[in-house]
């Protein structure tokens, strides 16, 4: 199943109430710059769980299962910045901030120590301010940081790496011209997903494509976005997940592996027929074991 299918499903129901009041349909918070990220809660519980989306998307890319995780927990899926209806800052962006907003949501929601799960960059943000801040997890679930510069002296994976980064750079030029569909056509087809995929997605789909291609774009002029300093992760003291998809890009079982090596308490999972977006394509399967690892 591509994400493209998975995405043409429609969305479960989600009810959403803020962790101190009824704030309406849609609650929002002020952190880092005093940026306001927009998010839902779904679930009562008092065991917090707070969703991190990756890069094209924002928090409705959780949507497949929020409603599986709501019955045990309390859900937070939110915009991050310049995604959905969160605000951007001026001028080029870092995943430093991103990360300062994810602690200023947690902080601000009184949420810490809590349960964290990212997706791709998502993944990286939490990776990033876990190697900081891990006061601030009770345990962390990751699924495919695309951290390439902790494998760039992999000699095998360089040439791979470096085609890869010439298909991104085509991408950016053709969004540097003002072509947002364009460029949000030429990564679908020719770096996420592939041919036909961009005329087989709902309208819906493109849209959020081009409305999130700017933030992309911006994330790629940060020189850091890749890196990540692995040996901070020794002070990671909670239990941690990382997953990857059998038929995922060659580079990301190499970073997980080094992942693993320097996170004490990292365990892996492999899911089988999956890519880069299993809450999507396999979402059955990624509730049972991101649920499974959070209970225990």
């Amino acid at each position: 199943m591509t994400v493209a299918d998975s995405l043409a499903r429609p969305p479960p129901e989600t009810h959403g109430r803020d962790i101190r009041e009824l704030r309406g349909a849609m609650p929002s918070v002020r952190v880092n710059d005093d940026i306001r990220l927009w998010y839902d809660v779904a679930g009562t519980s008092e065991d917090a769980v707070v969703l991190v989306h990756g890069s094209w998307a924002d928090r409705a890319s959780w949507r497949p299962v929020i409603p599986g995780l709501a019955g045990s927990f309390r859900v937070v899926a939110y915009d991050r910045r310049g995604h959905g209806r969160s605000e951007s800052a001026p001028g080029h962006g870092t995943r430093q901030e991103d990360e300062a907003d994810l602690a200023g949501l947690i902080a601000g929601l009184g949420l810490a120590p809590v349960h964290v799960v990212g997706n791709s960059f998502g993944g990286s943000i939490v990776l990033g301010l876990a190697a900081m801040r891990p006061d601030l997890f009770r345990s962390v679930i990751v699924h495919e940081p695309p951290l390439s510069g902790i494998v760039s002296d992999d000699q095998e994976l360089q040439p791979l790496l470096a085609d890869f980064q010439s298909k991104i750079e085509a991408v950016l030029r053709r969004l540097g011209t003002g072509d947002l569909e364009g460029g949000s056509r030429q990564f679908v087809e020719e770096v996420a997903i592939g041919p036909g995929a961009w005329d087989g997605a709902p309208s819906e789909v493109r849209q959020g494509f081009r409305a999130n291609a700017l933030t992309w774009m911006d994330e790629q002029q940060d020189p850091g976005w890749s890196e990540l300093e692995v040996n901070r992760l020794s002070r990671l003291s909670c239990p941690v997940l990382l997953t990857q998809g059998d038929q995922s890009f060659p580079w990301f079982p190499r970073i997980i592996a080094r992942l693993q090596q320097a996170v004490p308490n990292a365990r892996v999972h492999t899911f089988q027929g999956a890519g880069h977006v299993p809450h999507f394509t396999h979402a059955e399967e990624y509730l049972r074991v991101t649920s499974q690892f959070l209970r225990a």
